[in-house]
């Protein structure tokens, strides 16, 4: 993928967390070459005809550093001991990984724009990490996109977090 495509990925999804919710997704601009379909208004997760969407090994990889990176220090987090400082290396961690999908992932389309909507998710509460005033609420949004994926993507290899 060439340098313009992985910025025109990054735009469209720091796009979408600086002006729309999770939730809330305006269509992307139609000279992207990788068109998601976000049609106007919103979008809510959804399955595939009942079942869940397929990953592939790039997405699979991401999203289970992640749950890992999250789960070691769940207990700290919910008991509101995780030092600021930790929430801020969390984040990081975080956002390393979206790039990584970002720049790697290649679903098919429906399934990327359900996939899009996890990310904001993810990169909303990364965001509320950083600033420290709110990182036990950004922890907060991460797991639950953590839990939607677990819940509308169908990887063998991800392991839920149980809290």
């Amino acid at each position: 993928m060439n340098i313009k495509s992985r910025f025109s990925k990054f735009a469209i999804i720091t796009g979408m967390v600086l002006g729309l919710s999770a939730t809330s997704i305006m269509a992307a601009p139609a000279n992207n070459e990788h068109e998601h379909g976000h049609g106007h208004g919103e979008m809510e997760l959804r399955l595939n005809d009942g079942s869940k969407w397929a990953v592939d090994a790039p997405l699979s990889r991401a999203m289970n550093n992640i749950g890992s990176a999250m789960h070691k220090d769940l207990d700290a987090i919910h008991s509101g001991k995780l030092p600021k400082e930790k929430y801020s290396v969390l984040a990081t961690k975080i956002n390393n990984e979206v790039n990584y999908m970002v720049e790697n992932c290649n679903l098919e389309p429906e399934a990327d724009a359900q996939l899009h909507l996890i990310i904001a998710e993810l990169m909303e509460g990364a965001s509320a990490m950083e600033s420290k005033a709110n990182a036990r609420d950004g922890a907060v949004k991460v797991m639950g996109a953590i839990e939607s994926y677990a819940t509308y993507f169908d990887d063998p290899n991800f392991k839920p977090i149980k809290h």
